[in-house]
C-alpha cells in the first residue's frame, strides 16, 4: 500500500491529482492519505512527524512524501529504501529521521525524468510516477533510480524539543518521544508550566497537560480547549524539559 504524506492540504486538485497518477503506474496499489497538512514548508519539523507516523504503518508501506518549499531549486530527488519500504521525495531533509531510524538503507537518486515536468508540482510529476513503479515491484533501476548518497543533516537532534504539528483540536505535538521525558518532569512551553497527566479525563477542565500520544509522541493539550490557543504557540515553538 501507498501512504501520502504531504503539506498540500486536501483543498484544489493537489492531492487528486497525485492519486490520478499513482492510479495509472500501480492501479491495483492502495493509497491512503496519511497526512495532506504536514508542517507547511517545514521539512524539519515534518521530519519527525514522518518517522513517528510511518512507523507505524503496515510493514512494507510505501510513502509518497512531499513537503517541499524548495521545489525547482538545487534539492536532489531521492529514495530511500528502508527495509521493505520505500520512501520517495526531495533530499531537503524530509527523509533525515525515517533513514537515521532505520536498521537498514537503501540509498538513491532519481535520475528519471518525465518527458514533461513542471518546475513546481514535482510531487506529481516526478515523485509519484516512480514511487508508483516502486510499488507495483519495479527494481531500482527500472525505476529511474541510481544508487547514491543522499543529502544528510547531522546536526539535527534525534528528538526535536519543538512543537512539530498542531491538529484541529488545537493539541501541539512535539517531536520528543516517550523516552526523553519521565512523569515526574514538567514542560515549559511559552512561559507555561505544564504536567503529565495520562490522558484528558486526568485533568482538570482547561488545565494544560502533557501526555505521551498514540503514536509515542509527547503532545501537549487543553482538557476541553485548545492548546495553541491558550498557550499562543503553533509548529517551530520550542519546548524545554524541567
Amino acid at each position: 500500500m501507498i501512504f501520502l504524506y504531504t503539506d498540500f492540504g486536501l483543498e484544489g486538485p493537489y492531492v487528486g491529482q497525485v492519486k490520478a497518477v499513482l492510479h495509472g503506474v500501480a492501479p491495483r496499489v492502495p493509497v491512503f492519505d496519511l497526512f495532506a497538512d504536514a508542517p507547511d514548508r517545514r521539512p524539519m519539523e515534518a521530519a519527525y512527524l514522518l518517522a513517528a507516523y510511518a512507523g507505524s504503518c503496515p510493514p512494507g508501506s510505501h510513502f509518497l512524501c512531499v513537503v517541499d518549499p524548495g521545489v525547482g531549486g538545487e534539492r536532489p530527488p531521492v529514495a530511500l529504501k528502508l527495509g521493505e519500504a520505500w520512501f520517495v521525495g526531495p533530499g531537503n531533509g524530509l527523509l533525515e529521521q525515517v533513514h537515521r531510524r532505520a536498521s537498514g538503507s537503501e540509498a538513491y537518486v532519481i535520475d528519471w525524468r518525465p518527458e514533461s515536468l513542471s518546475a513546481s508540482f514535482h510531487g506529481r510529476d516526478l515523485f509519484a510516477p516512480v514511487l508508483g513503479r516502486l510499488a507495483a515491484g519495479a527494481a531500482p533501476g527500472e525505476a529511474g533510480l541510481r544508487s547514491a548518497e543522499v543529502p544528510r543533516f547531522p546536526d539535527w537532534p534525534d528528538d526535536l524539543p519543538a512543537v512539530i504539528y498542531r491538529d484541529r483540536y488545537g493539541n501541539l505535538m512535539t517531536g520528543l518521544r516517550d523516552a526523553t521525558i519521565a512523569r515526574a518532569n514538567r514542560l515549559r512551553l511559552g512561559g507555561h508550566e505544564i504536567p503529565w497527566a495520562k490522558t484528558f479525563s486526568a485533568a482538570a477542565l482547561g488545565q494544560a497537560f502533557w501526555y505521551v500520544n498514540s503514536t509515542g509522541l509527547v503532545e501537549i493539550a487543553v482538557n476541553g480547549g485548545s492548546a495553541a490557543s491558550a498557550l499562543h504557540a503553533g509548529v517551530g515553538s520550542g519546548v524545554e524539559i524541567i
